[in-house]
């Protein structure tokens, strides 16, 4: 029996699409973002990290897994426990992560029993991922939500570690076939929200109309510091300011002028 390799199962969640939504959360992505608020879902991997609790003074080192494997069975004993808050709001299922891509077999056969079920699902995507891979599962995810970093390939490869080559052909690709899609763009100050970039961003995305049906702003934040420590990461955002909400609403305006549906956060 097949099984993923899952470091979270979040209820309620608001950002993740339409209505209330439970999201899984893939462990493993192929991407190594400097900015990546699940840094612990990088590694393809269960890992063993240790959290210090503190009592009356003293430590007290707690081991702690972060992944474990589960079954299709195991993670739709888990969304079916919400499905009336699901059903009532017109939410669903995001599968996030990491990259679920990452793990297609798994992943086809989860939104297939989810599609069983009639549960919504929505893909929480880098679009980093064979075509082979998008066409197996494009017809059993109702929505799309879309990862779009930067428009120059060497700059992309330079922060996430890869070409954006292969995201961009599978976002037209999925455009072509009237796939419904959200686009996500992380708002990076002094890498991916200069004049040049976002208009590149725009002039892209105009044709793919009207597949890609809102554009959601994500403005970096550093609320992901503590986790990078924890982990033994390097923290390569240290001197990356946070953008303010003027230069968020002016990127909004930009997206807005051209048309286009556009939410600051998810």
């Amino acid at each position: 029996m097949k099984k993923g390799l899952i470091f979270d199962i979040k209820r309620y969640a608001v950002h993740d699409g339409p209505g209330i939504r439970t999201t899984v959360f893939f462990k493993g992505c192929p991407l190594h973002c400097p900015w990546c608020h699940n840094p612990e879902s990088i590694k393809k991997e269960v890992e063993e990290v240790v959290t210090v609790h503190k009592m009356d003074g003293k430590d007290f080192p707690v081991k702690e897994k972060v992944g474990h494997w589960m079954t299709v069975y195991e993670v739709m004993n888990e969304i079916i426990k919400e499905r009336i808050f699901l059903e009532e709001s017109g939410g669903g299922v995001t599968l996030s992560g990491g990259e679920p891509l990452w793990q297609a077999e798994f992943l086809k056969d989860l939104l297939f029993s989810c599609k069983e079920e009639g549960i919504h699902t929505a893909l929480d995507t880098t679009g980093y991922a064979s075509r082979k891979t998008i066409e197996q599962i494009m017809d059993l995810t109702d929505l799309f939500l879309y990862d779009l970093k930067h428009m120059d390939d060497k700059v992309h490869i330079e922060y996430t570690g890869v070409s954006n080559k292969p995201i961009l052909n599978n976002l037209m690709f999925l455009a072509e076939h009237k796939k419904n899609i959200f686009i996500r763009v992380p708002v990076i100050p002094t890498i991916n929200d200069d004049k040049v970039n976002l208009s590149r961003m725009i002039d892209f995305l105009l044709p793919l109309a009207p597949a890609v049906q809102e554009v959601d702003l994500l403005p970096y934040h550093a609320m992901a510091a503590h986790k990078y420590k924890k982990f033994h990461m390097e923290n390569r955002m240290i001197n990356i300011p946070e953008p303010s909400e003027e230069e968020m609403n002016e990127i909004r305006l930009r997206f807005k002028q051209a048309g286009f549906k556009v939410n600051i956060g998810g």
